[in-house]
């Protein structure tokens, strides 16, 4: 299992277990619809939810899910032999059998000590259970085993028993919130306070390195003298002796000639 994916799979458990008691062994409750997806994906549902869920799992079916696929006939035969497998929780149906949907709803409402986890593809009885608060969903998505994040029904139910638990109920928050409508105060209009920057000093990586200072006494250029051109000193270059020599006997001779 991804990193990611277990994550998410933590942090859901964790909220049910927290908020509404889900403890283990974890109850998970299947009807057809998961075992048909499961058998036409071939993957082993049993083997997938324990990967998923771990080890410490127990899985159960109802009556009313076992007499609805063998109902359906030969289209969800090899659905009913894995739904067969699995043991029976029995549900408040006995005389009369009711479809699978309905018998799971029912078995969500009923005081047990272990809440349940329902594992279903159907999607009406999804969009049902998510307005059940404290209800975990599980399904398979692209052949991946699935547990869905909490409902915001759930969140609001967990907010509520968690303001009760620190001393505020229902009907008090209702009041508070009266309250702050009738003042004109919304947490949408208050300010949020400002995080005050803190002074932070310069990357030392970043920085140039400090320019050495001249020596003392030293002549600096100054910024007047800079665009002023040096005169460049011209001294005659040293002749040898003997070449001194024959210049002046070449002058001598050229005199007397004259």
């Amino acid at each position: 299992m991804r990193i990611n994916r277990l994550k998410r799979l933590q942090k859901n458990l964790s909220f049910y277990v927290n908020n509404f008691g889900l403890k283990k062994p974890f109850h998970v409750l299947l009807d057809g619809t998961v075992c048909f997806v499961a058998l036409k994906d071939k993957l082993d549902v049993q083997q997938q939810i324990k990967t998923y869920l771990g080890d410490d799992v127990k899985m159960f079916t109802t009556p009313c899910v076992v007499i609805e696929t063998e109902k359906l006939g030969k289209s969800v035969f090899g659905a009913m032999l894995i739904v067969k497998k699995f043991p029976i929780r029995y549900c408040e149906h006995k005389d009369n059998p009711v479809s699978g949907s309905e018998c799971l709803l029912s078995m969500v409402g009923s005081s047990t000590s272990n809440r349940y986890i329902i594992a279903t593809q159907d999607r009406d009885l999804q969009d049902k259970l998510r307005l059940i608060p404290g209800v975990p969903l599980f399904y398979f998505f692209n052949k991946g085993p699935t547990l869905e994040a909490p409902s915001k029904v759930s969140e609001k139910a967990a907010a509520a028993t968690a303001n009760a638990r620190w001393g505020i109920n229902q009907y008090e928050q209702e009041a508070l919130s009266k309250l702050k409508e009738v003042e004109g105060l919304k947490s949408e209009d208050i300010p949020a306070k400002k995080k005050k920057k803190k002074t932070k000093n310069p990357n030392p990586l970043s920085c140039k390195r400090k320019k050495k200072k001249t020596e003392a006494g030293a002549d600096t250029p100054k910024k007047s003298d800079a665009g002023v051109k040096k005169k460049r000193n011209r001294r005659g270059k040293k002749l040898p002796q003997h070449v001194k020599e024959e210049l002046l006997r070449i002058k001598s001779a050229t005199q007397n000639s004259v």
